[in-house]
Formats: C-alpha cells, sequence, structure tokens
C-alpha cells in the first residue's frame, strides 16, 4: 500500500512540475517602427496608412551608403515598408485598388521611383519582383535646409487627397496621391 501510495505521489508530480526557463527577448530594434496616418480632418478616419521602419544616418550618407542611388529600397529599415489605401487612389494617373501593398523606391539624386507593389509580408527588398508592381511613378527630390537623422514619413493635405512626405537627412521627396 506504501508502495501504490508513494508511486502515485512520485507520478503525480512528474506529471504536475514543470521546468521554468526565463523567456529570451529580443533587445530594442536600432530602427524603431512607425506609422503614418493620412486623415483629411483631426478625428475622421484615415485614407492611407505606412507602416515603416525608421533607420538613422548614424553619419552616413543617403544616396551612398543608405538606400543607394538605383538600387530597390524597402523604403525603410527591416521589412519592406507596407502602406494601406482604404479607398481607391490614383498615383500619376496610374489607379491603386484599395488595399495593402508593400512601397518600394529607387532612390536618385534628382529623381526618386515610387513603387507600389502586391507581395506584402517581405524583409527586406530582397524578394523584390518587378512582376508584381501595381503602380510605379517618378517624383523629383528636393533638398531642405533642415537635416533628419531618422527616416521618417508624414502627409500633406492637398485639393482631392494627400501627398506623403518622406525625409531623410536634407533629402525630401512628396509623392501625390489622389482619393477617388
Amino acid at each position: 500500500m506504501k508502495k501504490t501510495i508513494f508511486a502515485l505521489l512520485f507520478t503525480a508530480v512528474a506529471l504536475f512540475s514543470t521546468q521554468v526557463e526565463a523567456q529570451k527577448f529580443s533587445g530594442i530594434d536600432k530602427s524603431p517602427a512607425d506609422i503614418a496616418y493620412f486623415r483629411p480632418e483631426r478625428n475622421a478616419a484615415p485614407l492611407i496608412k505606412v507602416v515603416y521602419g525608421r533607420p538613422q544616418l548614424k553619419g552616413r550618407v543617403v544616396g551612398i551608403d543608405l538606400a543607394a542611388y538605383g538600387d530597390v529600397w524597402r523604403t525603410g529599415a527591416n521589412e519592406a515598408t507596407e502602406i494601406k489605401f482604404y479607398k481607391d487612389v490614383t498615383l500619376g494617373g496610374k489607379p491603386v485598388k484599395a488595399g495593402t501593398y508593400s512601397l518600394f523606391t529607387i532612390p536618385g539624386k534628382n529623381e526618386w521611383t515610387i513603387i507600389i507593389n502586391s507581395d506584402t509580408d517581405a524583409w527586406g527588398s530582397y524578394s523584390y519582383k518587378e512582376a508584381n508592381d501595381v503602380a510605379r511613378i517618378n517624383v523629383p527630390a528636393s533638398n531642405d535646409s533642415e537635416s533628419l537623422e531618422a527616416f521618417s514619413i508624414a502627409f500633406g493635405a492637398i485639393e482631392n487627397g494627400a501627398k506623403m512626405v518622406m525625409g531623410w537627412d536634407k533629402v525630401r521627396v512628396e509623392v501625390p496621391i489622389v482619393i477617388q
């Protein structure tokens, strides 16, 4: 009887005891994630949302060390930047249906190519496929007197839509988006 009770007690302890190990968490991302929204009015529902990583200059040069001229860029850090249109839009006369897309760019000294691509959930631009482009437009690049350490995206209202402004160091790129 004692052996049976001991065996049952031993089995119960073995079944219900677990070894607790410390969970390993990753450190703070060096390029924090951010979200930019376009809302036509302060408390209005968003019409456009961009989710992106914000790389830092850290003494490097845009166009050479970062976002190299002529190369497809993820338009931020880490995962490819995603842009969501809550309504149908037009970019450079090209229609884009409401939905979520990747936002790639090809930086240039005087002009950037803006790419809306149907592939999502991509890391960087390593798996970028031009065949999946939904729209491509070229926009001028300009310079500002203020330098931005972190890559940034912001929106401003324009007639019938928004201008998405991307800035890093002194480079500024404005992308006009017409809301349907």
